[in-house]
C-alpha cells in the first residue's frame, strides 16, 4: 500500500491516464512555472507541490517507469532499488527536458559544450549594374571589393609564426562559458577572458593582432550568363570572407541590376519595342527597319495595319537563363498622325475623306456611332 501522503501522479499533473507525451509536457510546464520556488519565495506548500510535480513527471515521462506505475502504483518504486520518494529522483532531468527548449542556458540546462573554435566566414554581397544588351547576351565583368582573408603570416592560427601557442583558458577551463549561481538557477555567460573561445593565444600574430584574418582589396572576374534579369543572384562559392580559426570560407553573392534601355523593354524572355509609322504606310503597307539585340532587320508592315497591332519576330528575344529556349521580339505598331500639314496635303486629305465614306473601311468608327445611337437615340 502506498503511504497516505502520496497522491496519484496523474492527479498531480491534472491529466488522465491516457495522456500522451505532449500533453504531459504541457501540463508539467504550466504547473512548474506556477509553483516554482523562485516565484513563491518562502512558501513551503508551493515548494512541496513543485517537488511532487517533478517526481510525477519523471515517472510518467519515462515509458518503462510509467508502465510499472500503471501496474503497481507507488509500490513499484518502494524499497532499496527504487527512488524512495523525491530524494531518489534527479530533479534537474525533468526540469531540463521541458524548459531547455524555451529558456536554454538561463536555467543552467546547457551541457557546458565548448564554443567551436572554428567558424565559417561571412557571405558577401556585391551589387553589379550592367547594360540591357549585356544582360541579354552575357558578359564577363571584373568586380572590386574588400574581404577578410586568412592571415598569411600565421596561416589563420592567430599565433605568431603560425605556431600552436594556444592554451586552455584558466577562467572557464576551455568551455568558453562561465556559470554563476543565482538562487535556484544557474546562469551561463560568455567567458570574458577568452571571449568564449575556450583558448587563449599567449603570443598573438603581430600582423593580424591575433585575429587570424586581415582585410584586403580583391579583384574578381565574374561571368554573367545570358538571360540574367533585375535581381538575379549569382553565387560564387568560397569567394566570401575567410573563416575564423581555419573555418571554411563564405560565399560571394553578385546581385544584378539591369539598366533601362531607351527602346527595348523586357517581358519575361520577350523583348518589346514600339515602332511609329505614318497613316499612308499603315494603309497601303510598307517595309521598315527595326532594331533587335543582334542588329537592324527589315520588318514588313502589311496593308491596313491598325495602330496597336503587335508583330512578332520569332527567336529574336532573350535566351532563357535556365536553358529553355529563347523569347521573341514583339513590335507594337503606332500609327502617327502628322502634327502639321501643307496646304496641298490638307487638300488631298479632305478629298480622301469625301471618297472614304464606306463603313466597311471603318468598322470601329461604325460600331462607335451605332452604340452612341443606342444610348441617346
Amino acid at each position: 500500500m502506498p503511504p497516505a501522503h502520496k497522491r496519484d501522479y496523474y492527479e498531480i499533473l491534472g491529466v488522465n491516464r491516457g495522456a500522451g507525451e505532449d500533453e504531459l509536457k504541457k501540463a508539467y510546464r504550466r504547473l512548474a512555472i506556477q509553483f516554482h520556488p523562485d516565484r513563491n519565495p518562502g512558501n513551503k506548500e508551493s515548494e512541496e507541490h513543485f517537488k511532487e510535480l517533478n517526481e510525477a513527471y519523471q515517472v510518467l515521462s519515462d515509458p518503462e517507469r510509467r508502465a510499472q506505475y500503471d501496474r503497481f502504483g507507488h509500490a513499484a518504486f518502494q524499497g532499496p532499488q527504487g527512488p524512495g520518494g523525491f530524494g531518489g529522483f534527479d530533479f534537474s532531468q525533468g526540469f531540463e527536458e521541458v524548459f531547455s527548449d524555451i529558456f536554454g542556458d538561463f536555467f543552467g540546462t546547457g551541457r557546458g559544450r565548448s564554443r567551436s573554435r572554428t567558424r565559417r566566414g561571412d557571405d558577401l554581397r556585391y551589387d553589379l549594374e550592367i547594360e540591357f544588351e549585356e544582360a541579354a547576351r552575357g558578359i564577363e565583368k571584373v568586380v572590386k571589393f574588400q574581404r577578410l582573408t586568412q592571415c598569411e603570416a600565421c596561416n589563420g592560427t592567430r599565433a605568431r609564426g603560425g605556431s600552436s601557442g594556444a592554451r586552455q583558458c584558466p577562467n572557464c577551463r576551455g568551455s568558453g562559458q562561465v556559470r554563476t549561481q543565482q538562487g535556484f538557477f544557474s546562469i551561463s555567460t560568455t567567458c570574458g577572458q577568452c571571449r568564449g573561445e575556450g583558448m587563449i593565444i599567449s603570443d598573438p600574430c603581430p600582423k593580424c593582432q591575433g585575429q587570424g584574418r586581415i582585410r584586403k582589396h580583391e579583384s574578381l572576374a565574374v561571368k554573367i550568363p545570358p538571360g540574367v534579369d533585375n535581381g538575379s543572384r549569382l553565387k560564387l562559392r568560397a569567394e566570401g570572407e575567410a573563416g575564423y580559426g581555419g573555418g571554411p570560407q563564405g560565399d560571394l553573392y553578385v546581385v544584378i541590376h539591369v539598366k533601362e534601355h531607351p527602346m527595348f523593354v523586357r517581358q519575361d524572355n520577350d523583348v518589346i519595342i514600339e515602332a511609329p509609322i505614318s497613316f499612308p504606310q499603315a494603309a497601303v503597307g510598307t517595309e521598315i527597319d527595326v532594331p533587335t539585340l543582334e542588329g537592324k532587320v527589315k520588318l514588313k508592315i502589311p496593308p491596313a495595319t491598325q495602330s496597336g497591332k503587335i508583330l512578332r519576330l520569332k527567336g529574336k528575344g532573350i535566351v532563357d537563363l535556365h536553358g529553355y529556349g529563347r523569347g521573341d521580339q514583339l513590335i507594337k505598331i503606332i500609327v502617327e498622325t502628322p502634327r502639321s500639314l501643307t496646304p496641298r496635303q490638307h487638300e488631298l486629305l479632305e478629298e480622301f475623306a469625301k471618297l472614304d465614306g464606306k463603313a466597311v473601311n471603318h468598322p470601329l468608327s461604325k460600331g462607335f456611332v451605332d452604340k452612341l445611337k443606342e444610348m441617346f437615340g
